[in-house]
This record gives structure tokens, C-alpha cells and sequence, in this order.
């Protein structure tokens, strides 16, 4: 039987070389150039190109991955906005959490909380799904929405630690994989003891260099 081909063939690197660099690079604040640097400690030479070849290709996969294993999420949404200049140009970034913080873009929620900034009616409209979601519109200084707002806190570390965000189309490939692996491995360290936190972040690591053998060993068969 012809064996299919591996998703890491060519790359110079294993799977957990790989994967390692993807998962710093999102969960972490660090920048393509920083992560060149850091792993020659490893005894990995690679250049800060090749690490963005890299995190572009297996972003989203393992992003994905890390989706489907996280639990099943609450039925209210909060909806939040947040303004972003690439190049100088004004963009929306909008942000949909659940109860617990949990970034979302499905399923359908039970109801949808946002502040009264007007566009949102109109964006609800134009979702089908969206149509009999109760929405429950709140002052911004009743705090209710925070967790929609908090939200935003991790993309604007990162989007200063990038010096900016540059290119629209880069920035649309970067986001939906930075927020789900970053999530992953941020645990709510405030309501864990350290020996918890410890065993649960492990938990986390194992299953994360899982996912890449899995996927190499499927496609090596």
C-alpha cells in the first residue's frame, strides 16, 4: 500500500521541533526573532524566516486541535470590539467569549450580550443562526461585558510586542490560531494551588506534542 505523505516531509526538523516553535511563538509574547535565538540552546539552528513558514502552516491545525478538546462551551456569548491600525489604516476586530472567557466562533449561544454600540443589531441581522438569540444589550459601566473586554488584553500585548500589526490579510491568518493555542495553555492559575496547576499544564504539554506524533504517524502508515 502506498504510504501517504508526511505533513513535516522536507522540513529539516521533527515534528517536536516544530511543534515547540508554534507553540512558543502563540502562547508566549515572543516574536519570530526571539524564538531563532532561543532555540540554538536546543541545538536547533533555523532562521526567523523559516519559523514563520512554520507557524503559518501548522497554526491552524493545531489550533484547531486544540478546540476539540477543550470542554464544551456556556451558552451565553459576550460580543466586544476592538480597534486595531495595520498601516495606518483603522480595523474592527470582534470578539465573541462565553461565561467562563472562552474565545468562541460556534456553536449557536443561547443568548448574546453586548454594549449598545449600534452596529450590532445590524451584524446580528446578518447571521441567520443569530435570528431568535436573545440579545441583551448593557451600559459599558455596569461591567457586565468583561469578559468580552478582558479578552482583548492578550491581542494587545501582543499586537505591541509585534510593534503594530502590518498586513490585514496576516493578521486574519495569525489571530484565530493565536487566540484557541494560547488559550490551551493559559490555565486560570488564580484558582488552582501549584501542585494542580503543575499536573494540569503537563496535561496540556503531552497532549500538544500528541496531536503532531498522531498526525505523523497517520500520515507514515
Amino acid at each position: 500500500m502506498k504510504k501517504s505523505t508526511s505533513p513535516y516531509h522536507g522540513f529539516r526538523f521533527p515534528s517536536a521541533v516544530i511543534s515547540c516553535a508554534v507553540r512558543w511563538y502563540h502562547r508566549f509574547n515572543l516574536s519570530l526573532r526571539d524564538i531563532e535565538e532561543l532555540l540554538p540552546e536546543r541545538g536547533v539552528v533555523v532562521t526567523y524566516e523559516s519559523m514563520r513558514n512554520r507557524c503559518d502552516r501548522f497554526g491552524a491545525t493545531f489550533a484547531c486541535r486544540a478546540k476539540a478538546v477543550r470542554p464544551r462551551s456556556g451558552t451565553t456569548w459576550h460580543l466586544d470590539e476592538v480597534f486595531v491600525k495595520l498601516r495606518g489604516e483603522p480595523y474592527v476586530l470582534w470578539r465573541a467569549v462565553d461565561e467562563h472567557g472562552t474565545e468562541l466562533d460556534h456553536p449557536v449561544p443561547r443568548k448574546v450580550v453586548t454594549d449598545q454600540l449600534r452596529s450590532y443589531p445590524a451584524a446580528k441581522a446578518e447571521v441567520p443562526q443569530l435570528a431568535n438569540v436573545k440579545h441583551v444589550f448593557v451600559k459599558a459601566s455596569a461591567r457586565v461585558n468583561d469578559r468580552a473586554e478582558n479578552s482583548h488584553q492578550p491581542t494587545r500585548r501582543r499586537e505591541r510586542q509585534m510593534q503594530g500589526f502590518r498586513d490585514p490579510r496576516r493578521t486574519q491568518r495569525f489571530l484565530p490560531s493565536f487566540g484557541p493555542i494560547r488559550q490551551h495553555f493559559a490555565l486560570p492559575r488564580q484558582r488552582m494551588d501549584a501542585a494542580t496547576h503543575r499536573a494540569h499544564l503537563k496535561q496540556r504539554v503531552d497532549g500538544w506534542y500528541g496531536w503532531s506524533a498522531a498526525d505523523l504517524v497517520k500520515h507514515t502508515r
